[in-house]
């Protein structure tokens, strides 16, 4: 607890809250991952060009402090996993689910050794799966499982961080490595791995575009105008790939053949929030409850947003 207390105030100190003003003058505070990479998109296509508002970007290496800048207000918009999402909004956090961000359920993958011998999810029985708690790599494993008829003892779970399976996998140290881009990339380029299983058919693999819930009156037509370039700057990574590609390698510091492998199927795109994206995160939430990741059921109806749709349009 006294580290979530410190974390919570470095955050808090490093975003200190703009004015709330309007015109050419008012600020957005969007935070920004290295999976997302929403502001190089965004720079790159030039879609910002001629903005009636000022964009302040924060980059953070995960979700957790993402979350935090959220919940203490430092933050207007914030792009983060589905788990981290509901995590953050279960807790009471200030925060709505404005925006949906989808990708490629290729991306989400449970990667093996290229000279393993395991072709699917039952050929795994007793070996070593790396997961992180409440991720994309749990929900994965366990889903499969469940489809499969098998039960979750089937395989031998190892909590690791996704940084460390990586290093993990190559070695033997694990048998199997759930896991999402640039990882997915990385792996299969370097080091032969491939996919088993993909979330395909499995899990929505959705992502949140998150306001601070305070920010959305006062800053409502710069957040709507915002959302509406970023879904043409995703447009235009799609048109343009191998160029974003070679200059996502350079700003992100990636070997071009992870960057063009990633980006070239990533497929990312943006949209308002439908019916299915609710019944989705209804669906995660639940999972989580039913993982111990959630205390209690959580009503993913409370924390939608879908006055922001027509931005997508």
């Amino acid at each position: 607890m006294k580290a979530f207390k410190l974390l919570r105030t470095a955050v808090a100190g490093l975003l200190l809250a703009a004015p709330l003003v309007h015109g050419a003058d008012q600020v957005l505070r969007i935070g920004d991952q290295n999976y997302y990479n929403v502001r190089a998109s965004v720079e790159a296509s030039g879609v910002l060009e001629g903005a009636p508002y000022k964009v302040e970007w924060k980059h953070f290496q995960s979700a957790a402090p993402v979350a935090e800048g959220l919940d203490a207000g430092a933050l207007d918009l914030g792009f983060l996993g589905d788990s981290g999402f509901l995590f953050l909004a279960a807790k009471g956090a200030p925060v709505k689910l404005i925006g949906v961000s989808r990708q490629n359920l290729q991306t989400i993958a449970l990667l093996v050794p290229k000279d393993s011998p395991a072709r699917n999810i039952h050929d795994l029985k007793g070996k070593k799966v790396a997961y992180w708690p409440g991720a994309w790599s749990q929900q994965l494993t366990l889903r499969a499982l469940e489809q499969a008829g098998l039960p979750q003892d089937h395989v031998d779970f190892i909590k690791l961080m996704p940084i460390d399976a990586a290093a993990a996998l190559p070695t033997g140290s694990i048998d199997a490595f759930p896991v999402w881009e640039p990882y997915i990339s990385q792996q299969i380029v370097f080091s032969g791995a491939r996919p088993i299983i993909t979330a395909e058919g499995l899990m929505p693999g959705l992502s949140s575009i998150a306001a601070n819930a305070n920010s959305i009156e006062p800053k409502r037509e710069a957040i709507a105008d915002f959302l509406g370039r970023l879904k043409q700057a995703r447009a235009w990574v799609e048109a343009n790939k191998d160029e974003y590609a070679d200059l996502w390698a350079k700003r992100a510091n990636l070997d071009q053949a992870v960057s063009r492998h990633w980006i070239g199927q990533a497929g990312m795109t943006v949209e308002a929030i439908d019916e299915q994206a609710a019944r989705d995160y209804q669906e995660t939430a639940d999972f989580l409850l039913e993982t111990g990741a959630l205390p209690e059921k959580f009503e993913v109806g409370e924390i939608v947003d879908t006055s922001f749709s027509q931005a997508y349009r």
